[in-house]
């Protein structure tokens, strides 16, 4: 795996006195995010299906216990989706109707879902306009009487202002949620994302930074994540492993209706492996975000995300904004060119103000949200995966300049 560009390969754009090739459209469609899997995760998983061991066991207990050791977290719970472990953490912590909890509209659903599934209410706040992030600020004025927790998201990558929301939920007697899906490995003021003792749920799906095909895991205080265990396992008090190993008892107690929410041993063969393997894939991460800074940095119609100093990005999107006016052409005829250009990109995401159920269940309006209603008309994001190769990230690039430069005002 290379962490590193060959600058031979790809074309500097932007300089005094450079100029780009005459473009060319690549032959074969370039994917937005395909997973980054080799033949030791195969391996690892064949020696699982060869065990007398497929479901939550032996692999499953192991990663949890090498995630937990790698983000420093107290304790560690492998789930089959960072929406189980949303949902977990939420029931654990008994938040349920009558109560509010205040998150961001620049998520996908499965955010605000596991709110709704309890029976509370989600209360949006604004975005910052640079990270895109919620906003502590928005975050104060939505507090009420009834607000229960505080769910922020680290939207792409990129840590949220974790000090003024950590100061804010002591100050109103708040809990503090982290939905880390595009988080990992990131960190924050030089502690990983997940090292805290408040819960924080990562996601394992296919096209995250480390995946699992599905899955997802919740760290938290160990106190917590042993009740969270029982709350995602049918609420029972022993899982299979702890019945039918040779050391275990079949006897156990149902202490309320749980979920079905566990890993299997299959999953988490694959998050050994990645796991042991994150490094070197969010070198090479790191190097495409640092050729597609230095190409974009000269284009006046493009915004580039930011990392804020006292951070340490994740980067799981690599997302561009079209300034006002500067193209003829708006977000969805770019995402067009491009597509006709073999490039594969997205949208991270359609505001959770504007889907319908969202919207007609809370009377929420565009205008609500000013500033997250405004990115998510202007943004799209780039292919950002460990598998391109220098002349994958060549091809964005100019695809990205042809297309630009066709459409200036």
């Amino acid at each position: 795996m290379e962490a590193s560009l060959d600058r031979s390969t790809v074309p500097v754009f932007g300089g005094a006195h450079t100029r780009p090739a005459p473009y060319r459209p690549r032959a074969e469609f370039l994917p937005f995010s395909p997973p980054s899997l080799g033949e030791e995760e195969i391996a690892e998983v064949v020696d699982t299906l060869r065990s007398d061991w497929i479901t939550t066991g032996p692999k499953t207990q192991r990663f949890a216990h090498a995630f937990a050791s790698y983000v420093g977290a107290p304790a560690s719970l492998p789930l089959s989706s960072c929406t189980a472990a949303l949902h977990t953490a939420l029931v654990t912590l008994g938040a349920g109707p009558g109560d509010e909890v205040i998150t961001t509209p620049m998520t996908f659903a499965a955010s605000v879902n596991a709110i709704e599934h309890v029976g509370a209410r989600p209360v949006l706040a604004d975005v910052e306009p640079d990270t895109l992030n919620i906003d502590p600020a928005a975050v104060e004025r939505a507090i009420t009487r009834r607000t229960r927790a505080i769910l922020a998201v680290h939207y792409a990558g990129h840590p949220a202002a974790l000090d003024e929301l950590r100061a804010l939920a002591a100050a109103h007697d708040l809990l503090l949620i982290e939905d880390a899906a595009h988080a990992l490995p990131a960190r924050y003021r030089g502690v990983p994302i997940g090292a805290g003792a408040n819960p924080v749920a990562f996601s394992f799906y296919a096209t995250k930074n480390l995946t699992t095909g599905e899955g997802g895991m919740l760290t938290g205080d160990p106190d917590f994540v042993e009740r969270a265990r029982a709350v995602s396992l049918h609420g029972m008090t022993r899982d299979a492993w702890k019945r039918y190993s040779k050391s275990g008892s079949w006897r156990y107690d149902v202490t309320m209706p749980g979920f079905k929410y566990n890993m299997s041993d299959i999953q988490a063969s694959l998050g050994l492996v990645q796991l042991r393997r994150l490094e070197l894939l969010q070198a090479r991460r790191r190097a495409i975000v640092q050729a597609y800074t230095t190409a974009f940095a000269g284009l006046d119609a493009l915004e580039l995300p930011v990392e804020r100093s006292e951070v340490d990005h994740a980067w799981h999107l690599y997302v561009l904004r079209l300034r006002h006016g500067a193209l003829r052409i708006g977000r969805d005829d770019v995402i067009d060119a491009l597509a006709a250009c073999n490039i594969g990109t997205s949208v991270h995401f359609i505001p959770i103000h504007l889907h319908s159920y969202y919207r007609d269940k809370y009377g929420f309006r565009p205008t609500d949200f000013p500033v997250a209603n405004d990115m998510f008309e202007r943004m799209f994001s780039l292919p950002l995966n460990p598998r391109m190769s220098d002349g994958d990230v060549s091809d964005v690039i100019a695809a990205v300049h042809a297309v630009i430069d066709a459409n200036l005002r």
